[in-house]
């Protein structure tokens, strides 16, 4: 059995499947209005926003308000190119992998994403396809019929608290072994 590839980091991985809460608060304007959590409500990460950003520029923290994630889009592409850069850096020393769609027009969303070291782009390192209407997505390994992980959404609720919309979307995600 070959060993799992860890991207970000082997205390963000788990060996079972993981419910997430993905949170969304609408009107947020300060700070960033997204919040992942553990299914039983336990704070994971939060998305911070910075209101002003010329790349769109958003930063994963986690729990204790460590940067583990920078995510910053790139201006002008014709796929949506975003950058995955390790912790609070944008340095090309700090990459990650990039992320872009497969094709400018989609009817589903498709993604390809190439590592760092995949400086030619030739074969993605993953891809990602999703469905709208189930608002789920399967992870495949490189360009192969390969599945490596599912992500199912189980419920989107609303509530209104504070005067805030909140959108809360529950999802788990299965991590398959390639063997």
């Amino acid at each position: 059995m070959q060993q799992p590839c860890v991207i970000v980091g082997s205390k963000y991985c788990s060996p079972n499947p993981v419910g997430l809460a993905i949170v969304r608060k609408v009107m947020k304007i300060t700070d960033g209005n997204f919040v992942i959590t553990s299914a039983d409500g336990k704070l994971l990460f939060k998305v911070k926003d910075p209101l002003f950003s010329l790349h769109g520029k958003r930063i994963l923290l986690d729990c204790s308000g460590a940067k583990v994630l920078t995510l910053r889009g790139k201006m002008m592409t014709m796929h949506d190119r975003w950058q995955v850069f390790r912790g609070g850096s944008t340095e090309e020393g700090a990459l990650l992998y990039t992320v872009k769609r497969s094709s400018m027009i989609q009817l589903a969303p498709k993604l390809e994403v190439f590592l760092a070291n995949n400086v030619e782009e030739k074969i993605c390192d993953f891809k990602v396809k999703g469905a709208w209407l189930d608002d789920s997505c399967v992870v495949y390994a490189g360009d192969s019929d390969t599945i490596i992980a599912h992500v199912n959404k189980l419920s989107f609720l609303i509530f209104v608290l504070e005067d805030s919309i909140l959108h809360v979307n529950v999802y788990i995600i299965y991590f398959l072994n390639i063997e």
